[in-house]
């Protein structure tokens, strides 16, 4: 396996997106980490601290299947490029208006930049999704979506660290002006890519458009299973993460520390869990693979629900973040081996939609859900909805698992 770990590396257009888009990863943590500092610095308010977060999201629920029709009718390289300098622009008026105290203690202004860059995202993303397939081959696209999550990861570790002496230090402006110029290297590796992906030209409307990618999903026996997986776990999955705090305080009786531990062991098990998706190359029956991830995933956080030892605890942790990133990894692998190209901007906002949606409904279902039958009880039926939702797919949906 180990030669096989970075074999996405040796396609110089790959390389050059991955070193891009890890610069700017790390500029985007240490925004997200500034930016709600920001907002409560001047509200004071939970609910515009959260408004900010729904303003940041629902521009991707509402645009992203128009972002990606037009992924599928314009070079993706130029739709990103536009919505990195989108982003960029945002970090430098936001950073600009801090620095010369024009901000005062007017929040409005970042949440209407929070909105914007939504928008920008919306398009990006199915656009970024889109192009993975066109920068390696079909039998190292595995390989790339993996590398592709650990650079998110690296960012965010490197990115906490920066904030934490950047932000007393600097200050705001300094921080959302370093997120700025983290979109340069991106945006210079896009202008240098060489894709070979040529859009079909088309007289079709963009509602027509949304209405074939649509189409080709329902068409496609396995896709929308695969679609459908994709929220169903972000849903479930992600809020034993969010809600950690909780059991740490009231199941374990700690404190911050044995928080910060459990992190830690989260941290490591989405690198080794990426590490060992890189590493398995082009496997054979990848459903079935992906379905055996759920289980584990479903097992392993019901485990942890239960759990009333911290070393319990953290190795479940651990399984269960190592099982999440392989099982999001080769979803994602199967929805874009299962796509034609003219079709593949459509296609992946979709997934987007499915894929980002999920954490904030989940997270919103549980935090309703917890005072009323305590954390243990709620995040064991996830884990049990999700053995339950891959056993289903299993028995009731064999075009999945022979994928």
């Amino acid at each position: 396996m180990l030669p096989r770990f970075f074999t996405s590396l040796h396609y110089r257009d790959f390389r050059l997106l991955w070193i891009g888009a890890f610069a700017s990863s790390v500029g985007t943590w240490l925004q997200f980490t500034a930016h709600g500092w920001l907002v409560y610095s001047l509200s004071h308010s939970a609910f515009l601290l959260g408004l900010d977060g729904f303003l940041g999201v629902i521009p991707i629920l509402l645009f992203s299947l128009v972002g990606g029709v037009i992924a599928d009718r314009i070079d993706r390289r130029h739709v990103l490029l536009r919505s990195q300098y989108v982003q960029m622009a945002c970090a430098f008026v936001l950073a600009l208006l801090i620095a010369l105290n024009i901000l005062g203690h007017h929040v409005w202004p970042v949440l209407g930049l929070s909105f914007v860059v939504g928008c920008a995202q919306a398009f990006g993303g199915p656009a970024y999704q889109a192009l993975f397939p066109n920068l390696v081959e079909t039998e190292d696209l595995l390989n790339a979506i993996a590398l592709n999550s650990i650079q998110f990861d690296m960012a965010r570790g490197i990115a906490s660290a920066v904030a934490s002496m950047a932000l007393p230090r600097l200050g705001f402006a300094w921080c959302l002006g370093l997120n700025g110029l983290s979109f340069v290297p991106v945006i210079i590796s896009l202008l240098l890519l060489t894709v070979k992906f040529v859009p079909r030209s088309t007289n079709e409307s963009i509602a027509t458009g949304m209405q074939l990618g649509i189409t080709f999903i329902r068409g496609h026996s396995a896709m929308a299973p695969l679609i459908a997986l994709a929220f169903c776990t972000t849903a479930l999955a992600i809020p034993t993460i969010t809600f950690m705090p909780v059991f740490v305080k009231d199941v374990l009786h700690r404190g911050p520390e044995v928080f910060t531990v459990l992190l830690s062991c989260a941290g490591v098990g989405s690198v080794a869990g990426t590490l060992i998706v890189a590493g398995i190359g082009n496997i054979a029956r990848k459903g079935r693979a992906a379905l055996l991830m759920l289980l584990l995933l479903g097992g392993s956080f019901g485990g942890f629900a239960l759990s009333k030892s911290l070393l319990l605890s953290g190795a479940l942790v651990f399984v269960s973040s190592a099982a999440t990133i392989g099982l999001f990894s080769m979803i994602n692998l199967l929805v874009q081996l299962s796509t034609a190209e003219q079709m593949r901007g459509r296609v992946m906002s979709v997934y987007y939609i499915a894929f980002r949606s999920g954490m904030p409904l989940g997270n919103l279902a549980v935090g309703w859900l917890i005072p009323m039958y305590s954390a243990p009880i709620v995040l064991a039926v996830d884990g049990l909805l999700l053995v339950v939702l891959g056993s289903y797919v299993f028995l009731a949906q064999p075009r999945v698992a022979a994928l």
